[in-house]
């Protein structure tokens, strides 16, 4: 199909798009790209033009009118829930007379977890719509438009039409083949292991057990107790939880089957949580919270209760969120994520250009450095 033989449009939300089509073009491995996920956070009033992530989904369509690639995109007026900072652009722009804001942003709203940008039912596609991000960007006279946490073998894709390319880190788990936590132990020295046992024998001191809800046990109990360690997170991270409450329930009752709610519970009260969401080959873990401080409970949920469930489900990945070096020490390795910026001012593009430059320079040592201290190493 040539670019002739299509048409692109701005849809008004991701509801508004039929939810066959829409996962027609994002599969199945990502649930985060699901038109369920997506439509979620708009029905639940978490991504909204009045938070500041309008959804303008951007489709690609054939002559029968049925999409054959879509973006998720949204006009965002600020850079927060992103997870890949760019204030300082913002800034820089501003000073120089321009209007940041509003930007188009190709993403999964709140949630840094690497995946397709362009839902494509075949690669053939993915120039229209890069094309078509790039048409609305210029027509609505915007900044810039930026693709977050885009696949490995999209960045590609980006780089061939132009766009620039940023990298960061994040930190993953894999299963080397381990039937179990043992076996995932087995491969670490001695001294490494011997700390993850305390860890774990530290954090369910005073009789803490830990409970797995999923599907038809994620009742609103269990969203109530979780709600309120998300506040708490929120509050101090971001000064404000991105989600509302109503989103925890309807992830509950249209995606059970793809939620892992972990609940950490002292005499049957729920103390501290955390919700993973299930993938093809990967457990995603998102939230945290707690209102009980205990010592190592917060790697014991996040990240051995992952790696212990994803042995469990065949999951090949953890992925445990955005940052975090501290969890190297407990059997995550660095690994490049990365992002694509299309910035139509020739002067401000050349200025972000240096600077990625520059960063990426830093990123790549930091990451060697960081490879050096994985745990995957008998000595």
């Amino acid at each position: 199909m040539s670019r002739a033989d299509v048409t692109a449009r701005l849809a008004d939300g991701v509801a508004s798009v039929p939810a066959a089509d829409w996962d027609a073009c994002a599969g199945e491995d990502n649930p985060f790209l699901s038109h369920a996920f997506l439509s979620i956070l708009e029905d639940s009033g978490s991504a909204t033009a009045r938070t500041g992530w309008q959804p303008v989904p951007v489709l690609v369509e054939g002559g029968d009118g049925t999409p054959v690639a879509i973006a998720p995109a949204y006009a965002k007026s600020h850079s927060q829930g992103e997870y890949v900072f760019d204030h300082a652009w913002a800034d820089a722009y501003g000073r120089a007379g321009g209007d940041y804001y509003p930007k188009l942003q190709i993403a999964v709203p709140f949630t840094p977890a690497p995946g397709p940008r362009l839902l494509l039912r075949d690669p053939a596609h993915a120039p229209a719509l890069i094309a078509a991000l790039e048409a609305v960007t210029d027509q609505h006279g915007l900044s810039s438009a930026h693709a977050t946490f885009v696949a490995p073998d999209q960045v590609p894709l980006f780089e061939a039409a132009g766009w620039l390319i940023r990298e960061g880190t994040q930190f993953h788990w894999r299963n080397e083949g381990y039937a179990s936590f043992d076996d995932f132990l087995g491969a670490l020295s001695s001294r490494k292991r011997k700390a993850i046992r305390k860890e774990r024998a530290g954090a369910l001191e005073g009789g803490i057990t830990v409970r797995h809800l999923t599907g038809g046990d994620l009742t609103e109990a269990a969203w109530d107790a979780f709600w309120t360690f998300y506040q708490d997170t929120g509050s101090r991270k971001w000064g404000r939880p991105y989600l509302t409450r109503r989103f925890f329930s309807l992830l509950g009752e249209r995606m059970g089957n793809k939620v892992l709610l972990m609940l950490a519970e002292r005499g049957g009260r729920p103390i501290a949580g955390a919700l993973n969401l299930i993938g093809a080959d990967t457990l995603y873990g998102r939230y945290w919270g707690c209102t009980e401080e205990v010592p190592f409970l917060h790697f014991e949920l996040c990240y051995y209760q992952a790696i212990d469930a994803a042995i469990a489900l065949g999951k090949t990945v953890v992925e445990a969120g955005a940052q975090g070096e501290h969890k190297l020490a407990r059997g995550y390795a660095p690994v490049p994520t990365w992002s694509a910026h299309y910035i139509p001012d020739p002067n401000f593009r050349r200025a972000v250009a240096d600077f990625l430059v520059r960063e990426r320079a830093a990123v790549e040592s930091d990451q060697e450095s960081l490879a050096e201290l994985t745990p995957f190493r008998k000595a």
